[in-house]
Protein backbone atom coordinates (compact mmCIF):
# COMPACT_ATOMS: atom_id res chain seq x y z
CA UNK A 1 0.00 0.00 0.00
CA UNK A 2 2.68 2.64 0.43
CA UNK A 3 3.70 4.63 -2.60
CA UNK A 4 7.24 5.89 -2.05
CA UNK A 5 8.80 8.81 -3.89
CA UNK A 6 12.51 9.35 -3.37
CA UNK A 7 14.06 12.49 -4.83
CA UNK A 8 17.85 12.53 -5.06
CA UNK A 9 20.51 14.76 -6.51
CA UNK A 10 21.81 13.46 -9.84
CA UNK A 11 25.27 13.09 -8.30
CA UNK A 12 24.04 10.00 -6.44
CA UNK A 13 24.70 7.03 -8.71
CA UNK A 14 21.82 4.84 -9.93
CA UNK A 15 22.95 1.73 -8.02
CA UNK A 16 23.18 3.78 -4.80
CA UNK A 17 19.71 5.19 -5.49
CA UNK A 18 18.33 1.64 -5.62
CA UNK A 19 20.13 0.80 -2.36
CA UNK A 20 18.48 3.85 -0.77
CA UNK A 21 15.11 2.54 -1.95
CA UNK A 22 15.87 -0.84 -0.38
CA UNK A 23 16.83 0.80 2.93
CA UNK A 24 13.51 2.65 2.99
CA UNK A 25 11.55 -0.49 2.10
CA UNK A 26 13.29 -2.63 4.72
CA UNK A 27 12.59 -0.01 7.40
CA UNK A 28 8.93 0.11 6.35
CA UNK A 29 8.56 -3.67 6.63
CA UNK A 30 10.41 -3.95 9.94
CA UNK A 31 9.20 -0.82 11.74
CA UNK A 32 5.79 0.22 10.39
CA UNK A 33 4.45 -3.20 9.37
CA UNK A 34 4.36 -2.93 5.59
CA UNK A 35 4.10 -6.31 3.81
CA UNK A 36 7.42 -7.30 2.20
CA UNK A 37 5.94 -7.71 -1.30
CA UNK A 38 4.24 -4.30 -1.12
CA UNK A 39 6.93 -2.27 -2.88
CA UNK A 40 5.97 0.64 -5.13
CA UNK A 41 8.78 3.18 -5.42
CA UNK A 42 9.55 6.05 -7.75
CA UNK A 43 13.19 7.07 -7.50
CA UNK A 44 14.14 10.28 -9.30
CA UNK A 45 17.55 11.86 -9.69
CA UNK A 46 17.66 15.53 -10.67
CA UNK A 47 20.30 18.07 -11.59
CA UNK A 48 20.96 20.82 -9.05
CA UNK A 49 19.03 23.37 -11.12
CA UNK A 50 15.93 21.13 -10.95
CA UNK A 51 15.87 21.23 -7.14
CA UNK A 52 14.84 24.43 -5.35
CA UNK A 53 15.64 23.67 -1.71
CA UNK A 54 16.40 25.72 1.37
CA UNK A 55 19.88 25.56 2.88
CA UNK A 56 18.58 25.43 6.45
CA UNK A 57 15.29 24.84 8.27
CA UNK A 58 14.52 24.40 11.99
CA UNK A 59 18.23 24.63 12.76
CA UNK A 60 19.13 21.81 10.38
CA UNK A 61 21.71 22.70 7.73
CA UNK A 62 21.34 20.74 4.51
CA UNK A 63 24.02 19.88 2.00
CA UNK A 64 23.54 19.61 -1.76
CA UNK A 65 23.02 15.86 -1.12
CA UNK A 66 19.61 16.30 0.58
CA UNK A 67 17.33 13.30 0.00
CA UNK A 68 13.56 13.89 -0.03
CA UNK A 69 11.42 10.86 0.81
CA UNK A 70 7.64 11.08 0.59
CA UNK A 71 5.53 8.07 1.51
CA UNK A 72 1.79 7.86 0.94
CA UNK A 73 0.34 5.13 3.17
CA UNK A 74 -2.78 4.10 5.06
CA UNK A 75 -3.66 5.76 8.35
CA UNK A 76 -2.86 3.72 11.40
CA UNK A 77 0.74 4.09 12.58
CA UNK A 78 1.37 5.35 16.08
CA UNK A 79 3.50 8.37 16.88
CA UNK A 80 6.14 6.04 18.34
CA UNK A 81 6.22 3.89 15.19
CA UNK A 82 6.71 6.99 13.05
CA UNK A 83 9.52 8.30 15.26
CA UNK A 84 11.21 4.89 15.17
CA UNK A 85 10.82 4.76 11.39
CA UNK A 86 12.44 8.19 10.90
CA UNK A 87 15.35 7.20 13.16
CA UNK A 88 15.78 3.86 11.41
CA UNK A 89 15.87 5.32 7.90
CA UNK A 90 18.30 8.09 8.86
CA UNK A 91 20.51 5.62 10.74
CA UNK A 92 20.54 3.02 7.98
CA UNK A 93 21.20 5.62 5.28
CA UNK A 94 24.13 6.93 7.30
CA UNK A 95 25.74 3.52 6.71
CA UNK A 96 25.64 4.41 2.98
CA UNK A 97 27.41 7.70 3.70
CA UNK A 98 24.32 9.89 3.86
CA UNK A 99 24.36 12.55 6.57
CA UNK A 100 21.30 12.16 8.87
CA UNK A 101 20.69 15.89 8.41
CA UNK A 102 20.17 15.19 4.68
CA UNK A 103 17.28 12.76 5.18
CA UNK A 104 13.92 14.55 4.82
CA UNK A 105 10.87 12.30 5.27
CA UNK A 106 7.20 13.18 4.76
CA UNK A 107 4.42 10.70 5.52
CA UNK A 108 1.07 11.30 3.79
CA UNK A 109 -1.65 9.24 5.44
CA UNK A 110 -4.79 8.36 3.49
CA UNK A 111 -7.91 6.25 3.97
CA UNK A 112 -7.80 2.67 2.68
CA UNK A 113 -10.37 3.36 -0.07
CA UNK A 114 -7.93 5.74 -1.78
CA UNK A 115 -6.04 2.89 -3.47
CA UNK A 116 -6.52 0.90 -6.64
CA UNK A 117 -3.77 -1.62 -7.38
CA UNK A 118 -5.10 -2.44 -10.83
CA UNK A 119 -8.12 -3.73 -12.76
CA UNK A 120 -10.04 -0.53 -11.92
CA UNK A 121 -10.91 -2.03 -8.53
CA UNK A 122 -10.80 -0.75 -4.97
CA UNK A 123 -9.03 -3.73 -3.40
CA UNK A 124 -9.15 -2.35 0.14
CA UNK A 125 -12.86 -1.48 0.04
CA UNK A 126 -14.98 -2.97 2.78
CA UNK A 127 -17.03 -5.93 1.59
CA UNK A 128 -20.54 -5.01 0.52
CA UNK A 129 -23.27 -6.44 2.71
CA UNK A 130 -25.08 -9.31 0.97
Amino acid sequence: MPLVRIDLPRAIEAHTALRIGEVVHTAMTEVINVPRDDKFQIISRQAAEERNLTAEYLGIRYSDQLILIQITLNHGRTLEQKKAFYRRVAGDLSELGVRPQDVFINLVEVARENWSFGNGEMQYAPASPS
